[in-house]
């Protein structure tokens, strides 16, 4: 799955065997355990072809998660931009392929293990040798699969075209699992990761004590115990314990549980308000990776 462009991989394991609901973002009904549920289908199907080949960039520059996730991407409902799509790069052999279109997106599961619900997927589409699959939030798609039959070199069902809106459109059971940090804009709404989130530092690289926050593309880093100045990878130091915030920051009205996010004009570092105090988190020097 596409990760928010940062320093640190955000390797999260989804845990969670809760039903996805249809009432509302973050909320949750129960349609039954399993993969699939039979639910009603949408009053408005997604009314295109299912078999839809991604697009292709004539300059050669990357395409867009829309473009490559072929019917998928356009049976999506997002609020904002397609935030994960892929089609089909990986066979498989004839005992891997499902005999049924059900068992065809289990073996997307098992072949791509993308950070989404595993749970709560209905029929939405059928059409000769071909089956989409919608997880839906409020009554609108927001995760997409197209199951393909005895597709040239994949035998038997398995997953053609996949696509996902951002983390913070699933509901937040799901999201609560993963190592997503949702923030929440002013009006209580959460906000698109692709505009802000946060993360816990990866184990295996011994950052599990540090914490990031991305905004916009700009890293902040938490470093409590030193692991990420000790190989001088911030460009300022952290600072735990503050006694007032800078004269001329301002209150974004970004919120995480406790936590409240505020900046200064230059956004050179990003101050953490918390009931315990204000800590100042410094930018991660650029070209920083963790493999």
């Amino acid at each position: 799955m596409r990760r928010v462009s940062v320093a640190v991989v955000l390797a999260a394991t989804v845990t969670a065997m809760t039903v996805a609901g249809c009432d509302g973002p973050g909320s949750v009904a129960d349609p039954g355990p399993g993969l699939v549920v039979r639910g009603t289908p949408p009053a408005t199907p997604y009314p295109g072809p299912l078999r839809l080949p991604a697009e292709k960039a004539r300059d050669g520059s990357s395409q867009t998660p829309r473009a490559v996730s072929g019917a998928a991407g356009r049976a999506l409902e997002c609020d904002g931009d397609v935030f994960d799509g892929s089609g089909s790069e990986d066979g498989w052999s004839a005992s891997e392929g499902g005999a049924t279109p059900e068992e065809g997106l289990a073996l997307y599961f098992d072949m791509a293990k993308p950070e989404l619900p595993a749970y709560g997927y209905r029929v939405e589409r059928r059409e000769r040798g071909r089956v989409l699959y919608s997880f839906d939030v409020g009554g609108r798609t927001k995760v997409a699969v197209v199951v393909a039959e005895d597709q040239p070199n994949r035998p038997g069902w398995g997953p053609e075209t996949s696509a996902s809106c951002d983390p913070a459109e699933l509901p937040q059971s799901f999201t609560a699992t993963t190592e997503w940090e949702i923030w929440t804009g002013r009006d209580g709404r959460r906000v698109p990761v692709t505009r802000l989130s946060s993360s816990p530092g990866p184990d295996h690289c011994g950052w599990a004590s540090a914490r990031f926050l991305d905004l916009g593309g700009r890293i902040y880093a938490r470093d409590p115990e030193g692991v990420l100045a000790r190989d001088g990878l911030l460009a300022a130091p952290y600072r735990g314990r503050l006694r007032a915030l800078p004269a001329e920051a301002y209150d974004t009205g970004y919120r995480y549980r406790d936590q409240r996010l505020w900046l200064t004009p230059g956004r050179a570092t990003a101050y953490v308000r918390t009931p315990r105090g204000v800590e100042a988190w410094p930018r991660l020097k650029a070209g920083v990776n963790c493999q």
